[in-house]
């Protein structure tokens, strides 16, 4: 399963690529709406995002209507050969989605909340599709049931699409998906950066350096 970074921190994504972790980002319009009030411009951070990046990155459109969608998502694919335009599921977002794969541009199809619109943006020819698993968890519905529900669905019909968890909230949404099977999951970095920790390893590496010291006085390394 693939690590996606959700974010347009660039700090948080040259973190995520020292560990070794990140194989890819996704973005939003808010994320970096966010990114820009500290002065930087859409380009800037997109640009400075596709080249840290090494794997596909996940750009959003902010257009509602086909032929906006469209110009915007040409643009964005331009930016990178790595750029992934990313499409919010509608009717609307599906023509645009099988206009895009025609061209051989990857989408992410986003936003995406029930089995059968994965089963839609699939048949259209998305490469992803983004279920938002905290969404439903915040209305009291289980959003990893859903994950379930689209990797059936895919196993049933033999499709190819990439299943991207998204809203993650916290490690045991990413340990569900792993078990479930699901291709990718994006995460916020507070999320990814509790990932490698546990209570048990610390406490066995501070024992194993404590016992060293006690036999030996000093931390230094023998060889």
């Amino acid at each position: 399963m693939k690590l996606f970074l959700d974010t347009a921190n660039i700090d948080e994504i040259r973190q995520a690529n020292e560990w070794g972790l990140l194989d890819g980002v996704t973005t939003n319009p808010s994320l970096v709406a966010k990114e820009m009030k500290k002065g930087a411009s859409f380009k800037e951070i997109v640009s400075k995002i596709l080249n840290e990046t090494p794997g596909p990155v996940s750009i959003e459109v902010i257009a509602s209507d086909y032929d906006s969608i469209l110009k915007q998502a040409l643009k964005i694919s331009s930016l990178g050969g790595n750029a992934v335009v990313k499409v919010p599921f509608n009717t609307v977002g599906l023509k645009a989605t099988k206009a895009l794969d025609e061209k051989r541009i990857p989408v992410n199809s986003t936003l995406i909340f029930s089995g059968i619109q994965a089963l839609f943006a699939a048949k259209a020819g998305a490469k992803y599709v983004s279920p938002f698993v905290g969404r439903l968890d915040d209305i009291a519905e289980d959003g990893m049931a859903l994950i379930e529900q689209i990797k059936t669905i895919y196993t049933n019909y033999n499709m190819k699409t990439n299943i991207l968890v998204a809203s993650i909230r916290n490690p045991l949404h990413v340990l569900r998906s792993m078990l479930i099977g699901a291709d990718v999951v994006t995460l916020p970095f507070d999320v990814l950066s509790k990932l490698p920790s546990h209570p048990k390893s610390d406490e066995g590496l501070s024992r194993f350096l404590e016992d060293w010291e006690k036999a030996f006085g000093s931390m230094e390394f023998p060889l």
